[in-house]
C-alpha cells in the first residue's frame, strides 16, 4: 500500500510541474494576441489604400496584365497553394485544420484536372508532407506567431516567378481568420489572377467587414494615374500581392496565439482534475493502509489477551 501512495505522490508532483509549464505558456499566449491584433489592425490602412488604387484601375482602364485574369475561366492547368501553419504544437486544432483544407482543396483541384504546388508556411505543414513523402515547392519556417514582411515579399516572389513562366496559373491561400478569441475559422482565399468582374468585391474580401460601395469606386474612378495607368499598375501589384499575403499571416498569427491560449487553458483545467483526482486516491489509500494497520493491532491485542 506505501507504494501505492508513492505512486501517487509522484503523479501529483509530475502534473504540478506540468501544470505550471501550461500556465506559462497560457500567460505568454494571452499577452501576445493584443500585440498580433494590432499588427493586423495596422496593416489594414495599407491594404485599404492599394485595394482602392488597384480595383479603380482595373475598372476604369482597359489593361492586359498576366495577373488580370489573364486565363480563360476552366483553362487552368496548375494551381499553387499557399498553406499557413505554425511552427509550434500545442495550439490545439489550430495547424490540423488548416492541413484537412488543404487536402480536401487538393483533392477538389485535382478533380478538375489541375496539377498542383504547394508553398509551405510553418514547421508543422513541412513535417506533415516530409513525413507522407509528398512533394511541394518552398518552405518557410521560424516566426510564425510573429510574421513580418520579408516572409510575405519572400512567398509572393517564389509564386510570382512560377507564375511568370508559365509554371502556374492561379494562387490559393489556406490560412485562419481570427474573428474572436473564441472562434478562428479556416479560410481558402483565392489571390491571384484577380477577376476584373470581381473587382467590386476586393475590399470585402481583404479586410472582413470592410464594404465598398459602389458611388465609392465610382468616386474613386475620376483620378489620373502617373505616368500611365500601365505602369502604376505594374508596380503596385506586387506589393498588392504581398499585402494581402502578410494580412493572412497576422490573421494566422493571432489565430495562433488564440488557439494555443485557449488549448493551455485547457490542459491546466485537466492538470487541476488529475491532481485533484490522484489526491483523493492518494488519500483514500492512505487511509486503507492506517485502518489495516489498526486493524492488525487490534488483532494482536486481542490475540495477546485471549
Amino acid at each position: 500500500m506505501g507504494a501505492q501512495i508513492r505512486v501517487y505522490r509522484q503523479k501529483i508532483t509530475s502534473t504540478s510541474s506540468m501544470k505550471k509549464i501550461f500556465k506559462a505558456m497560457e500567460m505568454i499566449a494571452t499577452s501576445r494576441i493584443n500585440k498580433a491584433r494590432k499588427s493586423a489592425e495596422a496593416a489594414s490602412p495599407y491594404a485599404n489604400a492599394l485595394t482602392k488604387a488597384v480595383t479603380a484601375i482595373a475598372t476604369q482602364h482597359p489593361i492586359e496584365h498576366p495577373l488580370l485574369n489573364s486565363h480563360v475561366q476552366g483553362q487552368a492547368k496548375c494551381s499553387a497553394i499557399l498553406v499557413m501553419t505554425s511552427d509550434r504544437g500545442l495550439a490545439g486544432s489550430y495547424s490540423s485544420s488548416v492541413l484537412k483544407k488543404t487536402e480536401g482543396l487538393i483533392e477538389k483541384l485535382r478533380g478538375e484536372g489541375r496539377d498542383v504546388k504547394l508553398y509551405l508556411i510553418g514547421r508543422k505543414a513541412k513535417s506533415y508532407f516530409d513525413f507522407r513523402e509528398r512533394e511541394y515547392e518552398q518552405a518557410w519556417e521560424g516566426q510564425t506567431d510573429n510574421p513580418n514582411i520579408e516572409m510575405a515579399v519572400a512567398a509572393r516572389d517564389a509564386f510570382l516567378d512560377a507564375y511568370a513562366k508559365g509554371g502556374a496559373d492561379d494562387l490559393h491561400i489556406v490560412y485562419t481568420e481570427f474573428v474572436s478569441m473564441v472562434t478562428q475559422e479556416t479560410r481558402v482565399l483565392r489571390l491571384l489572377p484577380i477577376e476584373v468582374k470581381d473587382a467590386h468585391k476586393i475590399g470585402e474580401e481583404i479586410i472582413p467587414g470592410q464594404k465598398l460601395e459602389d458611388d465609392q469606386f465610382e468616386q474613386d474612378a475620376v483620378f489620373d494615374f502617373e505616368p500611365s495607368p500601365q505602369e502604376v499598375l505594374d508596380a503596385l501589384l506586387p506589393r498588392y500581392v504581398a499585402s494581402r499575403i502578410y494580412a493572412c499571416l497576422l490573421e494566422s498569427a493571432a489565430s495562433e496565439l488564440a488557439s494555443r491560449q485557449r488549448a493551455m487553458k485547457a490542459a491546466g483545467d485537466n492538470a487541476d482534475e488529475l491532481i485533484k483526482k490522484y489526491t483523493r486516491l492518494m488519500n483514500n489509500a492512505r487511509q486503507v493502509e492506517i485502518t489495516q494497520e489498526l486493524s492488525e493491532i487490534v488483532g494482536g491485542a486481542d490475540a495477546l489477551a485471549s
